[in-house]
């Protein structure tokens, strides 16, 4: 009688823990919810490449200027292509969240770090 009620207590300690470990590693991961703000990051991007482009004074300058921001486009779509995998989050626009998540990240700054924004 002893053996089957250790192997039952042993059964319902291995069990518990393999859901334990498969919520904390698989199901909690997946309902994280990374935010990025797209319009402030543009936002400043934009107003680094109207100064680059005002001071601009000849054609040279002005398609260097151009090839920044080109360069800046395949950057932002690079690094929102690699966000999810490296927060291991679904990653959303801020626009699109309505209301407040209590398991949301914001990771506006980690895209600006990623494509080079100054502010």
């Amino acid at each position: 009688m002893t053996s089957a009620a250790t192997h039952v207590l042993v059964s319902v300690f291995v069990t518990a823990g393999a859901l334990l470990a498969y919520d904390r590693l698989v199901v909690k991961p997946a309902q994280v919810i990374g935010i990025v703000d797209i319009a402030e990051v543009y936002r400043a991007k934009e107003s680094e490449f109207a100064a680059l482009l005002t001071a601009s004074k000849t054609d040279d300058e002005r398609q260097r200027a151009y090839a920044q921001a080109q360069a800046f486009g395949d950057r932002l779509d690079r690094a929102l292509r690699e966000m999810p995998s490296e927060c291991r989050c679904t990653v959303v626009v801020k626009s699109a969240v309505a209301g407040s998540w209590s398991n949301a990240i914001d990771l506006t700054a980690a895209l600006k770090a990623k494509v080079g924004s100054k502010s």
